[in-house]
């Protein structure tokens, strides 16, 4: 995977050799020639690692340094201070500063690179190693956001896929609640938020949506207005959520009649492939997002599926892409995508393949889940 480094220095040619250094050995390099730019660069991208020159007027590597120490996600990029004073003084207090190490001006090109090479190595390999001790304890714990598989029913076929973003656990959700042998909900969401942040707070979400559900069923209400409208409001008073967000699709399906109904929380539309009239409706909700305010009125719309129609449901991250370094999202290019792949006949595992195809540039987490009537 191309790692990105952020070089900070007031002296031109110094960036710009850097950069041709770092470009030519497969690296993607930002260059910054003060603090207040580099600080301008940090506000839109995180890079994989920030070398710093000491010695820059107004405000100095040391200074850039302490301003990092300062932001919870920033102080943990790896940080080298670059530096033409060999001064042991200067070099203490950098690593007194939490740097990882320094890196003299005068040394050679290869073992600069290899000083590089070995960092990201050793950076990566504790990445690794705390990634799956986090997985196991979450395994352990039985801590899934996502089933393991789709629920077998007579009237309906379920299929789902789900990918995290850059192997790490986010904030797409994924739930099958069968609470009897007619009815089952299918739950997609997505809490706002990147990686372990989102995905700690989706069991949160998962834990409400499980209740309001059984809780309303057992009150003999099936409406998924009502169940989301009651659900916002217990997710809106809890503390621990206070500023926490996701949005949320619901479609419940009768397993006795066929009967589909879809709701929906601030997320993407729910695509129905219609086979006979060869076209791609989408149902759009008009609920606002999980816990953005106390109240909110949500809609819920009957689907009719039958012979090969098929409808899915899909998190934000099947839109979004990345361009030329630019994050993009664009759900237009998705359903084109999908129509096309539906009109030439494509299974559902098919579309699965193609389209995660397109997420090379993947910006996030990105999930799937078809239903498609059982001809009795």
């Amino acid at each position: 995977m191309n790692k990105t480094i952020l070089m900070v220095d007031d002296d031109i040619v110094q960036l710009e050799l850097f950069k041709r250094l770092l470009t030519a050995n497969g690296y993607t390099c930002k260059t910054a020639l003060s603090v207040d730019a580099a600080e301008s660069i940090l506000n839109s991208e995180i890079p994989d690692l920030i070398i710093s020159d000491y010695q820059m007027p107004v405000k100095d590597g040391f200074d850039f340094r302490r301003i990092l120490l300062q932001h919870d996600l920033l102080k943990q990029i790896p940080f080298l201070f670059l530096t033409s004073v060999s001064d042991n003084s200067f070099i203490q207090q950098g690593l007194d500063l939490k740097a990882i190490d320094y890196i003299s001006k005068g040394t050679p090109a290869k073992q600069i690179l290899t000083k590089i090479d070995n960092l990201m190595q050793s950076v990566r390999t504790h990445y690794e190693k705390s990634l799956s001790e986090i997985k196991g304890i979450a395994e352990k714990l039985n801590l899934r956001n996502t089933p393991e598989a789709a629920p077998v029913l007579k009237r309906f076929s379920i299929s789902f896929f789900n990918t995290h973003y850059q192997n790490h656990p986010g904030g797409d959700f994924i739930d099958f609640i069968q609470v009897n042998d007619r009815y089952t909900f299918i739950i997609l969401g997505d809490v706002m938020g990147k990686k372990w942040g989102a995905w700690f707070f989706s069991f949160s979400f998962l834990s409400y949506i499980r209740s309001a559900v059984r809780l309303c069923v057992y009150d003999g209400d099936l409406s998924l207005s009502v169940i989301l409208a009651k659900l916002n409001r217990v997710i809106y008073s809890d503390t621990l959520l206070s500023e926490i967000f996701s949005t949320l699709g619901i479609v419940l399906l009768d397993d006795e009649t066929g009967a589909v109904k879809y709701a929906g929380a601030g997320d993407l539309p729910a695509l129905k492939y219609d086979e006979a009239k060869e076209e791609l409706k989408a149902y759009r909700s008009e609920g606002i997002l999980l816990g953005f305010l106390p109240e909110s009125t949500y809609n819920e719309l009957d689907i009719r599926l039958e012979g090969n129609d098929e409808l899915f449901m899909i998190s934000d991250g099947m839109i979004d892409f990345e361009i030329d370094g630019v994050k993009r999202s664009d759900i237009n290019i998705f359903k084109l995508k999908l129509y096309e792949l539906k009109k030439n006949g494509r299974s559902a595992n098919d579309i699965k393949d193609i389209l995660f195809d397109k997420h090379t540039s993947q910006v996030d987490d990105c999930s799937i889940i078809t239903i498609k009537p059982i001809r009795q």
